[in-house]
């Protein structure tokens, strides 16, 4: 009976030999067997046959994946009957170990080898395929036929055959060396821009600014270059009221054309209109969209129409090419001691390891950065300038860094009067000019409530 064993184990292996083959090639396309043929020469003419008729060659490799796993389960089962006769544990120890060994023999381990080497793997199963198909004759083609029938055969589903084999040569190009890494990964990013939904690559409601309608244009150039951001959204009633996008461009210009009408003009005269855009809205149609029309920032609405963010053109070129920073950005080290007891940390820097830094215990909920405990005891996200205290450290937001102008770094200073320590019930507030915009709502603010730390287009 041990040989039964051996064998249901062997025929295991082979139904994983078919799934590590299916897998690789499916991820190799024609033409880029065609580029492998050009570099290594008659090593690729098998897998580029292979490829001139893949769904033939994937019905054989399913065909002898089925047979080999219902062979072994066969097998196995004749020996546990042997072993403990015809009763329920034979059945069920079968179909346990047969569940166990189809997951990882036939399933997910050779699954993972198709997907990291897909031109050797494919290449390979390409040598032993071919005259196997050549054996069996006319079966493999009635198996397409009756497959075809029945519905759509591998490598046709949903019709992703196309962008499996653009996938499959950006892999080869980059094992060729022919492309970078981060190529590959922008181009894989290009793919699955059509996968990824507005709602996802949005700035949220809360870290936007906002001006109201009946604010003049003092107070609204007042608020652009204290928050530094070229466009703001306008609202109306409430912040659910989005009429318009003031640009800082129209604001300059009209002051200086008419510099009578800087106190008494308001935004209202100037405004753009607003482009509005569902939430679940895929991110490649809206990037179509905001081409057209040529605008650069679009008000994200909820599914009640309410006002859940903003997104601009490059929260979503970022997501094809990464953060994209300017000449703003500096780069600092993550802390910086500054004398004793004062540092100057990366907003960016963990609560814990501020704490270790200082010695202290910061109890705070749902915040993990500096930079996030700070716009906690405020209440709002800081500008440069914000003072507030928590735990003995007196924490005070620093100038405005990057595209995104949000607090990169945050002066840490430890605080030894008692008096000072317990306004960490009480946050600081920096001093604001009265000509700023209306209150926010949800964590976020008008420049009456302070400058968020928003993502804004820059102009």
């Amino acid at each position: 009976m041990g040989w039964l064993l051996v064998a249901a184990l062997a025929l295991m292996l082979v139904a994983g030999w078919c799934t590590s083959a299916e897998t690789a090639l499916l991820r190799v396309s024609r033409a880029g067997a065609k580029e492998l043929g050009r570099s290594a020469g008659e090593t690729a003419q098998p897998l580029q046959a292979v490829l001139a008729e893949a769904p033939r060659y994937l019905s054989l490799v399913l065909l002898i994946r089925v047979a080999a796993e219902i062979s072994s389960a066969v097998l196995v089962t004749a020996v546990l009957v042997h072993w403990l006769g015809v009763s329920w544990k034979a059945f069920l120890i079968t179909a346990a170990a047969m569940t166990v060994a189809a997951y990882l023999l036939a399933g997910a381990l050779p699954r993972g080898i198709g997907r990291r080497n897909p031109v050797r793997v494919a290449s390979r199963a390409a040598a032993v395929l071919r005259p196997i198909i050549r054996v069996l004759g006319p079966l493999p083609r009635i198996l397409l036929a009756a497959g075809s029938a029945l519905g759509p055969g591998p490598g046709q589903r949903d019709g992703s055959g196309s962008e499996e084999d653009l996938r499959g040569l950006v892999d080869l190009l980059e094992q060729r060396q022919i492309i970078e890494p981060g190529e590959r990964a922008m181009i894989h990013s290009v793919f699955e821009l059509g996968d990824t939904i507005v709602r996802e690559v949005m700035v949220p409601r809360t870290d936007m600014v906002f001006v109201e309608r009946g604010k003049t244009l003092r107070q609204v150039l007042s608020l652009a270059l204290r928050s530094g951001f070229s466009r703001i959204p306008v609202t109306g009633e409430n912040l659910d009221d989005v009429v318009g996008i003031a640009y800082l461009k129209d604001v300059i210009t009209r002051i200086h054309e008419h510099p009578e009408g800087e106190t008494v003009e308001t935004v209202e005269s100037i405004m753009r209109p607003a482009t509005f855009a569902p939430e679940s809205k895929p991110v490649d149609d809206l990037l179509g969209e905001m081409q057209a029309r040529h605008v650069h920032m679009a008000i994200v609405i909820d599914e009640y129409g309410g006002t859940a963010g903003l997104v601009t053109i490059e929260d979503i070129l970022e997501e094809i090419v990464g953060e994209i920073a300017d000449e703003y950005d500096r780069e600092r080290p993550p802390v910086e001691w500054l004398s004793e007891g004062t540092a100057r940390v990366s907003a960016r820097l963990p609560v814990e390891e501020l704490a270790d830094l200082f010695g202290v215990s910061i109890e705070a909920e749902d915040v993990e950065t500096v930079g996030g405990l700070l716009a906690h005891q405020l209440g709002r996200v800081p500008i440069a300038g914000s003072v507030a205290t928590v735990s003995g450290l007196k924490l005070t937001a620093e100038s405005l860094a990057g595209r995104r102008n949000r607090i990169g770094t945050v002066t840490v200073q430890r605080v030894d009067n008692a008096d000072e320590q317990d306004a960490a019930a009480v946050p600081h507030t920096d001093e604001r000019p009265s000509d700023s915009s209306g209150p926010a709502r949800n964590g976020g603010a008008g420049a009456g409530e302070g400058v968020n730390a928003a993502r804004n287009a820059r102009g």
